[in-house]
């Protein structure tokens, strides 16, 4: 048998290996999540406009490119602050921040360009702010920001607001001086529709209210109490975790918490600044949301400007990021696109709704450049 020298052995096994071994291919940069099926999404624009131009707008948001173009006006309402649409997307419900306050449903005409108002019911205070539907949406509650409390009312299977309103007057004070009386900012479902919680600014405070058969608001008990000058704003909850997080606009901060179901309190985790340690300057904060995987949370600052970035640890601890610039000004509301590739931001007092590009893995914004005009901007919408 004739054999190899050593030198030419090695060669030759080097060759076989490199052969059985797969060339790695280039690594290319992949968004965490697919691209809408139509590039070309609706955005619905609640505002605080006056005059002609008050009412609800509507918007094409090209998915794949940012772009925000064909503003519409869908329907002349007074202060539609706040927005809800049922999963179907066949009824829009808005929050009307007058005095008195008031709830609103609107439909579809048949081309679905316009909106058409069929039903407006009383808030039972002054300044509804927040509307919220429930899982199964058989409810809508509503909270009175001017006058500090709540409202519930059942919904038929068709959508329409049906029976006596359910109201609740929230009682205290704060040592903050919007903190006077009390001022409910907030209402949200649990998941499970066990609890209706409210948030309230001038208490300090989220309630949780037990909903009992047939859909009653049963007696509320505190399901967390913020800081004295916190001013809690918005709640929401971790998709898939007993977890919640609240944006106190006094204070500029977030708090996260544990959320026992079954009793419907909170149990604080965690609390940090949403503003840079050198900036001294006013600041009210405004509005709050997680990414899809919930490791990133978003948080708007009012005065500062700005969009803090949080990042989330599994356990609910907070570190942020960073302070993005919102291209305008008063951010009050903001949303993330379906895909969660964007970020859309209503700045009232300027006007316009800017867009930013989302890092998956970072969870950093970029301005894209793209913003488009509309009357003072207060709440945003993909349906």
């Amino acid at each position: 048998m004739k054999y190899l020298s050593a030198p030419l052995l090695i060669v030759t096994l080097l060759t076989v290996f490199a052969s059985c071994v797969e060339t790695p291919k280039k690594e290319t940069v992949k968004n965490e999540a697919p691209l809408p099926m139509d590039k070309n999404l609706k955005l619905l624009v609640g505002t605080f406009a006056e005059g002609e131009g008050q009412g609800i707008y509507q918007l094409e948001f090209n998915a794949q490119t940012g772009e925000l173009t064909n503003r519409g006006h869908l329907v002349k309402e007074n202060k539609p602050g706040y927005l809800a649409l049922s999963k179907d997307g066949e009824r829009v419900y808005a929050s009307n921040g007058t005095a008195p306050g008031s709830i609103s449903t609107f439909t579809w005409n048949v081309g679905k360009d316009k909106l058409q108002r069929t039903q407006n019911v009383p808030s039972e205070g002054n300044g509804a702010c927040y509307i919220a539907l429930s899982p199964e949406e058989d409810l809508i509650a509503a909270a009175n920001y001017g006058s500090g409390g709540i409202v519930l009312y059942h919904l038929d299977k068709n959508g329409r607001i049906t029976e006596v309103p359910q109201a609740r007057q929230h009682q205290g004070s704060g040592p903050h001086k919007n903190q006077k009386s009390a001022h409910a900012h907030c209402v949200e479902f649990s998941d499970d529709g066990a609890f209706l919680y409210a948030v309230d600014l001038g208490i300090d405070k989220v309630l949780a209210y037990p909903i009992g058969e047939g859909g009653k608001l049963e007696k509320e008990h505190t399901a967390m109490d913020l800081d004295p000058g916190d001013g809690p704003r918005h709640l929401i909850f971790q998709p898939g975790k007993n977890r919640a997080f609240v944006i106190n606009e006094l204070g500029s901060s977030v708090v996260s918490a544990e959320v026992d179901p079954q009793t419907g309190t909170f149990t604080k985790i965690d609390k940090k600044s949403t503003l840079p340690e050198d900036y001294q300057g006013p600041n009210a904060c405004a509005d709050i949301h997680l990414s899809r995987d919930g490791k990133f949370l978003y948080a708007s600052n009012r005065g500062h400007n700005s969009i803090a970035v949080f990042e989330v640890s599994g356990k609910g601890r907070l570190h942020l990021l960073a302070t993005e610039p919102v291209q305008g000004d008063w951010p009050r509301n903001f949303v993330l696109s379906p895909d969660d590739r964007y970020l859309l931001v209503a700045n009232r007092k300027s006007d316009n709704i800017s867009v930013f590009s989302r890092n998956g893995e970072t969870g950093l914004l970029t301005f894209t450049g793209h913003q488009i005009g509309v009357p003072q901007p207060a709440c945003l919408k993909f349906r």
